[in-house]
């Protein structure tokens, strides 16, 4: 299997789709950054509905947004590429449109808005990853995933940035953000579809002796627990700096902050460097590292005020290298297992697994951190180590992986415009 062992960024944004293509993600995680931060404000302050009625309605809109995977999988089968990335920006965009022609406490109205947004949230993923694995191949493909994903991340905090800067005009500038973040909706899904990446789907009996995809039940099953380290900096950390360490909130932020910079710095060549491993290896290696990281966190808060809140700081480093590792080999795991004809529906089974977990994660964060730091970081550490066993441990059944399958995508490729 061929190692990536060197960053050539020309090379890195042929393999994640092109220049439109980078330009697209670029320009959709921009508008995501300046609403998607802000949104249980906006349903607060704009629409004047009440803090647990909004939180309660952009739920619902994550969890039934997953409903739609299965056939987001099945369409990706049949060979779209762009055009289902380019359907994911224009349902969010008719989100936002929805969002915007709400009156006050209509939390209906704004409830639908955030499923249209959640839709388009829970298809990009498994359509721009169907995408990558189309144009990228072998460990190129791993870099081009990572890539995207250091991109995404530098687009959304300058849009979260951008948008804490205008919320001085309240209400009104609320909606302007609201405006625009549709506006890019809008361009960054003419671009993608402008890209004009379709694969021809490919017949069972090409791509694996036994042709079903493969059940992959302990990697979903272990995803589903990884996810929660997506949620530490933004909810379990704030959570036990404030109400346990009693620490400024700056802590928090500056803590969000370094995780942004270093997904966004570290992500390629992190991944770049573990491209030497097999991919379920260094997937498992990712969850030893969270379940340090959360041992840590547990250590850090028995030094109780004063050393605790940079102490937690200092671990947070820890579980941000863990989010790296695990971010740039799970999807990257997934394509190389997935025989070509069934990429899609692996994709979209391994994204309801990411959508669970992250919903479910700050009502398990929430309710275990009462109960002190034994029982929040001891569970979260013992969890994500069973995780990672089962990761390391479970068998890679009917597929090929490798140059045949890369060989069968590669030729299955049609490109225009």
């Amino acid at each position: 299997m061929a190692i990536t062992t060197k960053i050539r960024p020309r090379a890195l944004v042929r393999a994640s789709g092109g220049p439109r293509y980078a330009l697209a993600l670029a320009v959709d995680a921009l508008g995501t950054g300046l609403l998607r931060p802000f949104l249980l404000l906006y349903g607060v302050t704009v629409l004047r509905l009440s803090a647990p009625a909004t939180g309660i309605a952009m739920t619902v809109g994550i969890v039934v947004g997953l409903v739609c995977m299965p056939a987001v999988g099945r369409w990706l089968d049949r060979g779209a590429r762009s055009t289902v990335v380019a359907a994911s920006m224009l349902v969010r965009a008719l989100g936002v449109a929805l969002l915007l022609a709400t009156p006050a406490g209509h939390v209906w109205l704004f409830a639908t808005a955030a499923l249209f947004l959640g839709i388009g949230n829970q298809a990009w993923p498994a359509a721009h990853a169907a995408l990558v694995a189309t144009v990228a191949h072998r460990r190129e493909r791993d870099a081009a995933l990572a890539g995207g994903r250091a991109l995404r991340n530098a687009a959304l905090g300058a849009g979260a940035l951008l948008a804490t800067a205008c919320l001085a005009g309240g209400t009104t500038a609320l909606q302007a953000l609201a405006a625009v973040t549709g506006l890019a909706y809008l361009a960054a899904a003419a671009l993608a579809w402008s890209v004009h990446l379709r694969a021809h789907p490919a017949a069972p009996a090409e791509d694996t002796a036994d042709g079903p995809a493969p059940r992959m039940r302990a990697l979903l099953a272990a995803n589903v627990v990884y996810v929660f380290c997506l949620n530490v900096p933004e909810i379990a950390l704030p959570l036990v700096l404030v109400t346990q360490l009693h620490a400024s909130p700056v802590w928090s932020a500056a803590i969000f902050v370094a995780n942004t910079v270093l997904v966004v710095t570290l992500q390629v060549p992190v991944t770049v460097l573990m491209s030497r491993f097999p991919r379920r290896t260094v997937l498992a290696l990712a969850g030893v590292v969270l379940a340090g990281s959360y041992l840590g966190f547990l250590a850090a808060t028995s030094l109780g005020h004063g050393w605790g809140a940079p102490a937690v700081a200092t671990v947070s480093v820890v579980c941000t290298i863990g989010e790296i590792i695990y971010a740039g080999s799970a999807t990257a795991l997934v394509t190389a297992l997935a025989p070509a004809h069934v990429l899609g529906r692996a994709l979209a089974r391994f994204e309801l697994s990411t959508g669970f977990g992250l919903a479910v994660s700050p009502a398990a964060i929430t309710a275990l951190a009462p109960h002190g730091p034994a029982a929040l970081w001891g569970s979260l550490a013992a969890a994500t180590l069973l995780s990672a066993s089962a990761v390391a441990t479970e068998k890679d059944q009917g597929t090929r992986l490798g140059g045949c399958q890369s060989g069968i995508r590669r030729a299955g490729i049609r490109r225009a415009g």
